[in-house]
């Protein structure tokens, strides 16, 4: 990551919350289990005194006004990822996924993506966050923290792409890596089967009610096509053909 993410908006949303609210719900979620609700509750409570927020690998930084005239200086750290290369290659195996990222949006699946290859999203324990505070308490994580926690759970869901830059890889970085991998692995033959007897043509193949069980699918974003393929070496009005055609996809009616 060559530098910091600053986030611009550090003004507590006003109520009611935005509708989407995913990703901050899935962060909070996440620390109360080792945090707490009530020290959480504290932290939300208090965002209103971070006057700075940065973003970069396995670090953020904020600056949280407290009851010196000088911000104390938050680290909010995480541990480094190995697995990277795995991730990306998960990510790149399922198509919508794929468009979706490289569309600007970061899906749900993502998660579930780090949780196959064994890494988790967000911090799950004590030991996968690290925090470090200049003010004078000791012991608990301190308030300034805990509202610079806060913020940045905010800022999510202002920016999805903040979460893999926090996790080690910048939005730019992800979305090259995605283009250069291919969209789907090669499919390995499928075992032969046993052989089909007369006597079980009408009965209904195992599993077919968990099949109808399943939700649907997300729908694909009409850009599909403009995400997965590589572009040409056509610019329009100095803008790459993928930007130009992007806003005339999603013009189109749905079906």
């Amino acid at each position: 990551m060559s530098g910091p993410i600053r986030v611009r908006r550090l003004t507590p949303r006003a109520d009611p919350p935005p509708q989407d609210t995913r990703w901050s719900r899935a962060f909070l979620t996440a620390l109360a289990g080792f945090l707490g609700t009530a020290a959480l509750a504290r932290g939300v409570r208090g965002r209103v005194h971070v006057k700075r927020l940065d973003v970069r690998a396995y670090e953020v930084t904020a600056l949280v006004q407290g009851a010196r005239e000088e911000p104390y200086r938050v680290t909010l750290g995480l541990p480094e990822i190995e697995g990277w290369e795995e991730i990306e290659g998960e990510l790149a195996r399922r198509p919508v996924v794929r468009a979706r990222i490289l569309g600007g949006d970061l899906p749900d699946e993502v998660a579930r993506v780090f949780a196959d290859c064994g890494v988790p999203l967000f911090p799950e324990t004590a030991e996968d966050l690290h925090v470090m505070c200049d003010c004078p308490e000791w012991g608990a994580v301190c308030d300034h923290a805990l509202a610079a926690l806060a913020m940045l759970a905010e800022a999510f869901d202002d920016d999805p792409f903040l979460i893999p830059a926090w996790n080690g890889r910048a939005p730019d970085a992800l979305r090259t890596a995605l283009r250069r991998r291919p969209g789907t692995a090669d499919a390995a033959p499928a075992p032969p089967g046993p052989p089909l007897r007369a006597d079980d043509f009408w009965t209904p193949p195992e599993g077919l009610a968990a099949l109808r069980e399943r939700p649907a699918a997300p729908p694909a974003p009409p850009d599909l096509l403009l995400t997965l393929l590589d572009p040409p070496d056509v610019r329009v009005r100095r803008r790459p053909l993928p930007d130009a055609l992007a806003p005339l996809y999603r013009a189109l009616p749905d079906g």
